[in-house]
């Protein structure tokens, strides 16, 4: 298992979940991807991507005016 961090500052709907998803997409199984956002969007937005997806959010936080979230991979749904 690994972790990673993606930022994802200044971009709006949907760019965040869009990035999340591709660098998700690189990914192992049981590794951890923490995205910081500055969409307050995305604390709705990425937790339905990821219940679509069959990953699991680990964390939401709200640190100043970013938005933090870590995904841990679950693997491909498909």
């Amino acid at each position: 298992m690994s972790r990673y961090q993606i930022d994802c500052r200044r971009l709006l709907c949907p760019m965040p979940v869009i990035r999340v998803q591709d660098r998700i997409a690189e990914l192992q199984p049981g590794d951890e991807l923490e995205a910081v956002c500055t969409d307050p969007g995305v604390m709705q937005d990425i937790p339905a991507w990821c219940r679509i997806n069959a990953h699991l959010v680990l964390e939401q936080r709200e640190d100043d005016d970013e938005y933090i979230l870590l995904i841990r991979v679950q693997g491909n749904p498909t």
